[in-house]
């Protein structure tokens, strides 16, 4: 935990949501994006010192908007003019408060994710006033240079978005699958005949699966040089089922960014399930919850790769807690099209061999170019 200080008074709050239109929608096995939306949060102290926050936000369409009106009035009324010591006790208070609430609305997931977006903002406040890059307060593994794979490569035009992808310096590649058996198949075989030497690939069903077809496929991908199979079933199966395709699967299996709770980790991390453990710290536990989630991944003997979809603010803060806590994990960075990656995240740092270089700047290291920003803005909300 940090140590206290005699913090300065939150005093004012900005909320926004951007909307960037895409050319080429992303698909899923459950559902297509047909823009890229934001949701970030601005936190200023008396002192004039600010941190950014994201939430995600991806699903469905409507949701950046209803996000952005859970931090607007259920959860920045509660911190302007509160003192946060630190980062967890300020976050660990305010999701007490809304408890009742979330039950009540039954809106977990939506609040959880506004938490997580004002847990971030907390964390880069706190090293911003502290003038220490956010991965020095996070932990002490101090690795900046962080191996990252390119995400999110589908169907059409697999070789073209690997080859994309490997002049922008990537050779770790991640390729979704679940449309299909046929479809799956020419998605991985083109894949892995566009892979050079030394370069891997990873895939992602984003829950498409049954247990009797994850485990036929499982059968049939085994024979093939992949990294890991992520989410083959919904996050909500028994455990038994987890278990017995983990036992059957001569690859290892990924999960975790649908997983809410330090509970339904433990459980996972209990039953051995998961090769590879991905929370996602804009979706759920923000860096509070998900740094503690990963060092006993860690401790476990278990890979942690961070889940991440979405802008530059949850990419950057994602990178740092990887920076943190240490191991052989892979940052993920979605290889498509997205001016908010970049633009939120500025100036972006680079790539270089594959690995996802952090600088030394307090925080988050980046500011969001909020003048580019401005065609993309869809809503503003200051609260003070």
């Amino acid at each position: 935990m940090v140590s206290p200080v005699d913090p300065a008074p939150i005093t004012r709050a900005e909320i926004f949501v951007f909307r960037a239109p895409i050319s080429t929608p992303i698909r899923t096995s459950f559902g297509t994006m047909h823009d890229r939306p934001a949701v970030i949060l601005r936190l200023e102290d008396a002192e004039g010192a600010h941190g950014w926050g994201e939430a995600w936000c991806n699903f469905p369409s409507c949701g950046a908007e209803h996000r952005a009106r859970l931090l607007q009035t259920v959860l920045v009324p509660h911190l302007l003019g509160s003192r946060p010591e630190t980062p967890e006790l300020a976050s660990a208070e305010l999701a007490r408060r809304v408890e009742i609430l979330a039950l009540q609305a039954d809106e977990p997931g939506p609040l959880a994710q506004a938490l997580a977006c004002v847990d971030i903002a907390l964390w880069d406040l706190a090293a911003r006033r502290a003038g220490r890059p956010l991965h020095a307060l996070l932990g002490s593994a101090g690795n900046t240079s962080l191996p990252a794979y390119a995400s999110g490569i589908n169907h059409p035009g697999v070789a073209d978005t690997i080859a994309r992808a490997r002049e922008e310096g990537y050779r770790f590649f991640k390729v979704k699958i679940g449309f299909g058996e046929d479809q799956d198949l020419q998605n991985v075989g083109d894949a892995l005949d566009a892979l050079r030497p030394g370069e891997r690939l990873a895939v992602d069903v984003n829950q498409a699966w049954d247990l009797q077809q994850a485990r036929d496929m499982a059968r049939r991908l085994g024979s093939l040089p992949l990294l890991w199979i992520e989410e083959p079933l919904r996050c909500n199966r028994p455990v038994a089922e987890w278990k017995e395709l983990a036992a059957a699967s001569p690859l290892p299996l990924a999960g975790g960014e649908n997983l809410r709770g330090r509970d339904q980790f433990a459980t996972a991390l209990a039953a051995g399930i998961f090769g590879v453990v991905q929370p996602d710290i804009c979706k759920w536990g923000g860096l509070s919850q998900c740094r503690q989630v990963a060092a006993e991944i860690l401790r476990d003997g278990v890979r942690y790769c961070p889940h991440y979809l979405g802008g530059g603010i949850g990419l950057l803060a994602s990178a740092h807690l990887l920076a943190a806590v240490g191991g052989d994990g892979m940052l993920e960075v979605d290889c498509n099209p997205n001016p908010l990656r970049e633009l939120l995240a500025a100036p972006f740092p680079p790539l270089r061999d594959s690995r996802f270089q952090l600088g030394d700047a307090p925080g988050l290291g980046s500011e969001p170019d909020l003048k580019s920003l401005a065609q993309y803005e869809t809503l503003r909300t200051e609260c003070a």
